[in-house]
């Protein structure tokens, strides 16, 4: 009984220590995760041009679900796809009111799925671009896989990027077929559709009507075999001139599957109890893979967040004409932010009295996310950086690792705790042990 009882109390000692760091860390990380794909308010559409439609090209559309998707995943292929001039490209969605893509950029889609079938006079869309979803799997998304599943019975060729994957596999679209995802969430995968043969270590699997690809930027390789393959590989080529994107034809390593992010990752989601707010101002005219890449790059950090604002705050329009509407003016979010970043090659920017300088985060050659990832560890940590890029998928031999080595002060958050814990218990056992 001796025995039991002294082991019970050290039980009760290492849960005493461990219970409030535990569950800081448990809120902080479900809030970080929670703010990525949290919805805006409630808004109608604006009003926007007619998208043109040329009836001698193929359309290829991206579809967003009512939650919203991952903003590189849904960003990159358009962008490359308009690039090309060789497609019809649409952003579609079950309606057309303003979907959140992670981090806080609200695009209002061109078309409604019935809006598109009224433009192709009912026919189906050569390509479909399916995104990542936060409710892949649920009924919300429903309206969505069943749309899927309509334009595969139909021939449409498919290519979904990252978890993407994890909305076909939940459509039923990959059973007995190769495929793969982000490396994060293959062995989940694995488990929760065991009909998919899922493929660890490649890039992106091409199983004829359906193009599948692993994490984020892996997209942008998936994007680019599909461009080569409906349209030649001189326009594939010139695609990823266009981007900035120097893997064209080369291979590019794949990080191995894990079921864990890095401790970086941790410390970041769990201790980072105050995370930076920061402001995204989206100019009039930016590129899709530039403003993709700032959210994302912020996003996948776990190490702050991001308000996309405009300086009036109404909705712009990007380069290629998507719309985007912001979630504040920068008169009214300037006070609150923490920083102002600005995407692209707008320069000055004129901030309200008392708010943040613009940084501009373009402001060097290269493709936009090794500079927005380079910037992160200037302004952050070289750790982050590391984990952020791992997290995108983005080979960085073109990144330039340069500030702190690691996240301090979130470190000690835990250690500062565990100790204060370690203390308490003592204080507790040696007044137990005069009392008795």
């Amino acid at each position: 009984m001796r025995v039991l009882r002294r082991i019970a109390l050290v039980l009760a000692a290492v849960v005493a220590v461990l219970l409030v760091p535990g569950v800081g860390a448990t809120v902080s990380a479900l809030a970080t995760f929670r703010a990525l794909n949290a919805p805006g308010p409630q808004r109608a559409a604006p009003a926007t041009p007619p998208v043109p439609h040329d009836p001698a090209k193929p359309t290829a559309v991206v579809v967003v679900g009512n939650a919203g998707a991952v903003v590189s995943d849904t960003l990159a292929p358009y962008e490359i796809l308009a690039a090309t001039g060789r497609f019809n490209v649409y952003t579609v969605a079950p309606d057309r009111t303003p979907k959140p893509l992670t981090g806080g950029l609200d695009l209002v889609p061109d078309l409604s799925f019935t809006d598109l079938a009224a433009r192709l006079g009912g026919a189906a869309p050569d390509l479909v671009v399916v995104p990542a979803m936060p409710d892949t799997g649920e009924a919300s998304n429903g309206p969505v896989t069943q749309w899927l599943r309509e334009q595969a019975a139909r021939g449409t060729q498919l290519l979904s990027v990252c978890n993407g994957a994890g909305v076909l596999a939940s459509a039923g679209l990959l059973d007995g077929r190769p495929a793969t995802a982000h490396w994060l969430k293959l062995e989940t995968y694995a488990s929760d559709y065991p009909a998919v043969q899922w493929q660890r270590g490649k890039r992106y699997v091409d199983d004829g009507k359906v193009v599948t690809t692993a994490g984020i930027l892996s997209g942008i390789d998936g994007t680019l075999h599909l461009v080569e393959r409906m349209a030649g590989a001189g326009v594939a080529a010139d695609a990823a001139k266009a981007i900035g994107w120097r893997h064209y034809g080369t291979p590019v390593p794949v990080t191995t599957p894990a079921a864990m992010p890095d401790a970086v990752a941790i410390v970041n989601a769990g201790f980072r109890w105050n995370p930076a707010e920061i402001g995204v101002l989206v100019p009039e005219g930016a590129g899709e893979i530039e403003l993709a890449s700032v959210f994302d790059t912020q996003g996948q950090s776990l190490s702050s967040r991001t308000l996309a604002v405009t300086a009036d705050g109404g909705p712009v329009r990007s380069r290629h004409g998507l719309t985007f509407v912001p979630r504040s003016s920068l008169a009214d979010a300037a006070p609150d932010l923490d920083r102002l970043l600005v995407p692209g090659a707008t320069r000055g920017v004129a901030t309200p009295p008392g708010g943040p300088a613009p940084e501009y985060v373009h402001d060097r050659p290269g493709f936009a996310y090794d500079v927005a990832v380079g910037g992160l560890a200037r302004d952050t940590d070289v750790a982050t950086a590391r984990w952020t890029a791992k997290a995108l998928e983005l080979p960085t031999e073109d990144v330039v690792f340069d500030g702190p080595a690691w996240p301090w002060w979130p470190t000690a958050v835990p250690v500062v705790l565990v100790l204060l814990g370690v203390v308490g218990v003592v204080f507790v056992v040696r007044r137990r042990r005069r009392v008795e």
